[in-house]
């Protein structure tokens, strides 16, 4: 039984490991630097909302009469 008990240990340990190694830390280190990239993001975006850019004004433009046709009404 003390054999057993070793293999089933050290299986236990095996499975714990390989979740640590192969799941946890892939996961954790992939949201830190999502994080770190959505940050940089937001940065970027109060930066180009707090930019002095001039207001584009469309000129008016004139109308000219000569751009009409004349409707006639059809009976």
């Amino acid at each position: 039984m003390g054999i057993i008990r070793v293999i089933f240990e050290l299986l236990v340990l095996y499975i714990f490991y390989k979740l640590i190694f192969d799941f946890v830390i892939p996961v954790y280190k992939s949201s830190k630097e999502v994080s770190k990239k959505v940050e940089k993001m937001r940065q970027q975006m109060k930066e180009y909302e707090n930019q002095d850019r001039p207001l584009k004004k469309e000129p008016a433009s004139k109308v000219n009469k000569e751009d009409y046709i004349d409707f006639e009404e059809v009976k």
